[in-house]
């Protein structure tokens, strides 16, 4: 029952979440200098013009009203129409979010590969030259920008050695092997500096599990070392790992408008930025709101991971 309540909990926390996060969405976007109708009709539009358009766009009616109007169609699942090309925003939307989605997840599946092992390895030659050389490369790589890392990766492997292609995207049900090649070079530079970071919680996270008392009762009985940090280590350490993976998450999708700006990737980031230019706010909002959203989900979902990692925490309530 303790489990149960815990859950329950941190779902009406998230439920809570996403509606002040649509709030300060919504009334951040709206409070934007400028008009949808300006760039509709154009700077010099006639005034009675510009109010017939308003009001058949609902744009006259009051801020609370044009809210709820938007809630309520978040939760039924009408994004609504975009103000400049009368599409539904959902049919702008979904094409584009599986390039993100594709980005983010092989992005976040790279840094964890790089960051796992090269963590583990700084964590345990410490105190040796080898350590040093492993932490130092971790620090290079959060101090160069994912977009100067993506230039540089072009340049070395798609205009000299001419192995992948410089930017596009293919569709995965298209043709597999296209959708990994596209992907390898802008998925490269979005882990190079989160799998950086993470690297850096990673030593930290085993630098503290190679002084418990428990590990050295692990080596004592007959535990090598890297089969006891994999066996014993990875899962004490796993729920401060799980915490940095879920922060960095919306680290990663702040990431992934640049990197599909530099690859020319037709996903969330390069519509993001299209829209805001043309001040077709409908669409904006229900991309930032679908972004805040996945972010929010997650971080959910790691706190919920926490009960099944440490089951310390599932009674903590209970014996409160």
């Amino acid at each position: 029952m303790a489990i149960t309540r815990q859950i329950l909990g941190r779902l009406t926390t998230l439920v809570a979440s996403l509606l002040v996060a649509s709030a300060g969405i919504f009334v951040a976007l709206n409070a934007l200098p400028g008009d949808a109708t300006a760039a509709i009709l154009g700077t010099n539009a006639d005034p009675a013009a510009i109010s017939q358009l308003r009001a058949h766009l609902g744009l006259d009616r009051p801020l609370w009203v044009r809210y709820l109007s938007w809630l309520h169609g978040l939760v039924t699942g009408n994004l609504g129409t975009s103000l400049l090309s009368g599409d539904p925003v959902a049919s702008l939307i979904w094409p584009r979010f599986g390039v993100t989605l594709s980005l983010v997840t092989l992005g976040m599946v790279l840094s964890v590969v790089v960051a796992m092992p090269l963590g583990m390895y700084a964590a345990v030659h410490r105190r040796r030259a080898r350590g040093f050389i492993a932490a130092t490369l971790s620090q290079l790589g959060m101090a160069v920008p994912a977009f100067v890392a993506g230039i540089v990766l072009v340049l070395v492997f798609a205009v000299y050695l001419r192995w992948l292609p410089a930017g596009g995207y293919t569709d995965l049900q298209r043709d597999p092997l296209e959708w990994f090649r596209h992907l390898i070079l802008p998925s490269v530079s979005l882990a190079l500096v989160n799998g950086s970071l993470l690297a850096r919680y990673v030593r930290a996270a085993f630098v503290e599990v190679l002084t418990e008392d428990w590990f050295r009762t692990a080596r004592a009985i007959g535990w090598r070392l890297w089969p006891a940090l994999w066996r014993h280590g990875v899962r004490n350490a796993a729920t401060s790992l799980i915490t940095v993976l879920g922060l960095q998450l919306a680290t990663v999708f702040v990431g992934a408008v640049v990197i599909e700006q530099v690859f020319a990737m037709p996903g969330l980031g390069s519509l993001l930025l299209d829209e805001v230019g043309k001040r077709d706010l409908v669409v904006v909002q229900a991309v930032v709101m679908l972004m805040v959203a996945l972010v929010l989900i997650v971080n959910a979902l790691v706190d919920v991971g926490y009960l099944a990692l440490d089951p310390r925490l599932r009674g903590r309530r209970e014996m409160r």
